[in-house]
């Protein structure tokens, strides 16, 4: 690995399907990491539960998008083990400035409880990470962001690795060799992560429809 990784190196790395991660928040440097399986959420299978869907529906919150990705981000990396050090840190700012990472952000009564963040590239999202400080906080930013992505013509959400919590939304393995051809599909199809007239509503996201009428 070079000495120095630059955003324009990262981004190509994620187009040839490697990701980085750091060993610990204090470590210094980073490895790249390419699975044998890789997560991935089916954007027409996500999964919403009847009590997702009335948190969906019932709870008094608030979407927001790249309102503070720094905060994101650093709530992402707010636990005990992460992969996430300072050169991670400052690559994705990096990334977000050049308008190629991503935030999607959950707020109540002022405050950011929930959130995710990921890359875009093409039709694909490579989701990076996501916190939650509210019952169901990350699994509502989900199911907004999925039908954003829906909305915005992405054909392939990258969650990395599976975790219990992202199988019960739905997440699956699929073999290297099948990610990488998805990746390629989507890489060369144009999507939008704000797609023109978008107005999603709670009732539209819980239902998975991307239009009104």
């Amino acid at each position: 690995m070079p000495d120095q990784i630059t955003p324009e190196l990262l981004l190509s790395a994620y187009a040839s399907g490697v990701f980085p991660m750091a060993e610990s928040a204090g470590s210094k440097g980073m490895h790249w990491v390419d699975p044998q399986h890789r997560g991935i959420f089916d954007l027409d299978k996500f999964h919403i539960s009847r009590s997702l869907s009335q948190r969906i529906s019932q709870w008094n919150y608030t979407i927001r998008t790249n309102s503070d990705f720094a905060a994101t981000v650093t709530a992402c990396a707010n636990r005990p083990e992460t992969w996430i050090n300072a050169e991670i840190f400052d690559l994705y700012q990096a990334l977000h400035n050049m308008g190629y990472a991503h935030s999607l952000e959950v707020w109540e009564e002022g405050e950011m409880v929930g959130g995710v963040y990921g890359v875009t590239l093409g039709a694909a999202f490579f989701g990076e990470s996501m916190f939650s400080r509210r019952t169901d906080a990350s699994k509502v930013a989900l199911a907004w962001l999925v039908h954003r992505l829906r909305a915005g013509g992405f054909t392939l959400f990258d969650t990395q690795f599976i975790t219990p919590h992202l199988a019960s939304l739905g997440a699956v393995e699929i073999p290297r060799n099948a990610y990488h051809k998805r990746l390629n599909t989507a890489l060369s199809t144009p999507a939008s992560f704000d797609p023109r007239n978008y107005a999603p509503t709670p009732y539209l996201v819980r239902q998975r429809k991307t239009h009104t009428s």
